[in-house]
């Protein structure tokens, strides 16, 4: 897909990456890890512009909440002290399943949210800390939540921007507190069929005090199941409970049947998987099911 570009850029600011993608009238794209736009094979790009010297690869805290520069690796995340505490581990657990080694090492939390695809491995343990994308343009910065973000990543209105960092709030964390990452593909390292990111903290009576659900792969773009996180708090969590929600998610995802597995398929991965994360939240909050 090379043979057609003319200029690769590797600009040494956010504002400089931006100039060189507005000249580009369309032409351009960003590139940082690569590793999805080899797939894609566009003819139509004469022009590269990687981020590598751009500054965007940290994790920081600032405040109250944490930041993931754009061009930050899977493998950086996977490896960080800070992301193997947060939320139990939650996004380095996630970045752990992206591909093979070989690939972690180059593919970025930005190419990951920007690609917009609905399995993207990162996007449903976002999701479930509420994340934000900064996305940035020759005249601001704005913080737009991951949600509203995921859907118009590939769109017209994002050919001028450029994604920054993605954004969340510190963690719900505490007793009786847990996480859970589960992600099913037709290998260890291949792309989800499904996956899903759960959180939940119990009281010690087993009642439900706050709970967050995310799927991939079975819509449009991974998405969080409010309606499964609503009929679970407040109310003592069993088996009967876990059987209401599992049923209900199966209710609300519209997966499509591809070259990897049918729709019905996906939605009976979405209803053991669910169970499974809810199950795996509960024990490592000291809970029975």
């Amino acid at each position: 897909m090379f043979e057609n570009v003319e200029t690769f850029c590797r600009p040494a600011s956010v504002r400089e990456a931006l100039q060189l993608l507005h000249d580009a009238k369309g032409s351009a794209r960003i590139i940082a890890g690569c590793t999805d736009l080899i797939v894609e094979g566009d003819r139509s790009v004469r022009c590269l512009i990687d981020l590598h010297h751009a500054g965007l690869s940290y994790i920081r805290r600032r405040g109250p909440n944490w930041a993931i520069g754009s061009t930050t690796t899977m493998a950086e995340i996977e490896e960080s002290r800070v992301m193997h505490v947060l939320a139990g581990g939650l996004l380095s657990r996630a970045a752990a399943t992206c591909g093979a080694i070989q690939i972690r090492n180059m593919a970025t939390i930005g190419g990951n949210m920007a690609n917009g695809s609905p399995s993207a491995d990162l996007a449903t343990p976002l999701l479930a800390l509420d994340a934000w994308a900064v996305v940035a343009d020759l005249t601001r910065r704005r913080r737009t939540p991951l949600a509203e973000y995921l859907p118009v990543a590939r769109g017209r209105e994002m050919h001028n921007s450029l994604l920054v960092e993605v954004a969340f709030p510190e963690p719900p964390h505490g007793s009786r507190c847990a996480w859970s990452f589960q992600k099913f593909g037709r290998t260890e390292v291949d792309i989800s069929l499904v996956n899903v990111a759960a959180g939940l903290q119990l009281d010690a009576r087993g009642r439900v005090k706050w709970a967050r659900l995310a799927l991939g792969a079975v819509a449009p773009t991974p998405i969080r199941i409010a309606a499964a996180e609503q009929l679970l708090t407040g109310r003592i969590l069993d088996q009967a409970l876990l059987t209401e929600v599992c049923e209900l998610v199966m209710r609300e995802v519209s997966p499509i049947s591809d070259i990897r597995a049918s729709a019905d398929y996906r939605r009976e991965l979405s209803r053991v998987l669910t169970g499974r994360a809810i199950e795996e939240c509960a024990a490592h909050a000291g809970w029975s099911l």
